[in-house]
């Protein structure tokens, strides 16, 4: 098949030389220095920025003689709270809808549930309930590209983000006053990222929503002392004064429908 990975960064490099094995690949970048990176690895390399006012490169082109369509772009929300990312995704959207992509694959967070003192357990046929202005931003994206009628399209929520050169504990070794000790963690290895993703578009999963974390959910402070240990980090230290609030993030889809054993762990 022909597949367009929009944003190729962290993990969507890596995931387009995996489907560049069985498909044809093009990717897109903001920077034209990363656009080499492309190159080498046989991915057809566009340079695209996303604005809500419009598009900057050539997003027709990047879209055209492809079946699939991957989004995988950050919402930017944490650096610019006052970003638009529902513009941004309404403005791909127009685009979409005059190419000929029958189906989405839309990267989403499962930042879209709400941490709670009880600390629920989400599946996939869970509300997404988040109040935050990145979580409402998310869910009204999410739920722009699952009802238009114009293409078929898959959600996937992942958990934490960790892999080759990514780990939260880099981070946070060096922290004091750490919120939330007693909240689960709720993680992801960049392999199934890329895995769990493959294995959608094999099996043609398409119109559903996947939870991806890993099924483990130690507490933050136990998870993290742990893993500083073993990295010979500083111990983070946490608030032990607060109510923890938290969430465990399970799927039933990727079990059901996928059948998916993870290949990492945390």
């Amino acid at each position: 098949m022909n597949i367009s990975i929009l944003g190729t960064g962290w993990l969507g490099l890596p995931l387009a030389k995996k489907l560049k094995e069985e498909h044809t690949v093009k990717g897109s970048v903001t920077g034209r220095e990363k656009m080499q990176k492309l190159r080498e690895a046989g991915i057809t390399p566009y340079q695209i920025k996303i604005f809500t006012e419009g598009i900057q490169g050539d997003l027709t082109s990047f879209l055209a003689h492809s079946e699939i369509l991957i989004i995988d772009i950050p919402p930017g929300l944490r650096s610019d709270p006052k970003a638009d990312f529902v513009g941004k995704i309404g403005r791909i959207i127009d685009y979409i809808e005059k190419s000929p992509i029958e189906k989405v694959l839309f990267v989403s967070s499962t930042s879209v549930y709400k941490d709670e003192e009880d600390i629920p357990e989400y599946t996939e046929e869970n509300e997404a309930n988040g109040i935050s202005e990145a979580a409402k931003q998310l869910i009204s994206s999410e739920k722009m590209v699952l009802k238009n009628k114009h293409f078929q399209t898959t959600v996937i929520r992942f958990g934490g983000l960790i892999g080759p050169g990514r780990h939260p504990v880099n981070f946070l070794a060096n922290k004091t006053g750490i919120k939330n000790p007693k909240a689960p963690i709720n993680l992801i290895q960049q392999i199934d990222c890329i895995e769990i993703i493959n294995q959608i578009i094999k099996k043609e999963a398409w119109g559903k929503i996947f939870n991806a974390a890993y099924p483990d959910h130690p507490t933050k402070e136990d998870y993290y002392t742990k893993t500083a240990k073993e990295k010979n980090l500083n111990i983070p230290d946490f608030d032990q004064n607060g109510i923890s609030k938290g969430k465990k993030i399970s799927s039933v889809n990727l079990k059901e429908v996928l059948d998916y054993e993870f290949k990492g762990t945390i």
